[in-house]
C-alpha cells in the first residue's frame, strides 16, 4: 500500500469540474471533486446521502427551496438523498478541493 496525497496532481487548466472517485463500493462512494469557477448545471438528485468537506478554497451550495449555504475550507455539510441541490458558485481564482462521501 502506498499513501497518495488529497492535494497533488491537480491539473493547471480547470475547464471542467472533475470527478475523481478514491473509493468506491456497494456500500460508500468517496471521491475529490477539483472546481475552479465551475456551476452545477442542473439539480443533483442523488440516490445516495452525500456528506460533503471544502478542504481548499470556497464555494455555495443551492437547494430546492431556494435556500444557499456558504462553505469556506473546513466547512462541510450533510446532504439527504434525493434532496435537490446544485452547486451555485465556485471561486474563480482559486481551486475549491472537496471531499465527498456518498453512503
Amino acid at each position: 500500500m502506498k499513501p497518495q496525497n488529497i492535494f497533488s496532481e491537480i491539473p493547471k487548466n480547470l475547464k471542467y469540474e472533475i470527478f475523481e472517485p478514491l473509493i468506491n463500493d456497494d456500500a460508500v462512494i468517496i471521491e475529490r471533486i477539483i472546481s475552479k469557477g465551475q456551476q452545477s448545471s442542473s439539480w443533483h438528485d442523488q440516490k445516495k446521502n452525500e456528506w460533503v468537506i471544502i478542504l481548499k478554497g470556497d464555494a455555495t451550495l443551492t437547494f430546492e427551496d431556494q435556500t444557499s449555504v456558504q462553505l469556506k475550507e473546513g466547512d462541510f455539510i450533510n446532504i439527504p438523498a434525493h434532496k435537490k441541490h446544485r452547486v451555485s458558485w465556485t471561486n474563480p481564482e482559486n481551486e475549491t478541493i472537496w471531499l465527498a462521501v456518498h453512503y
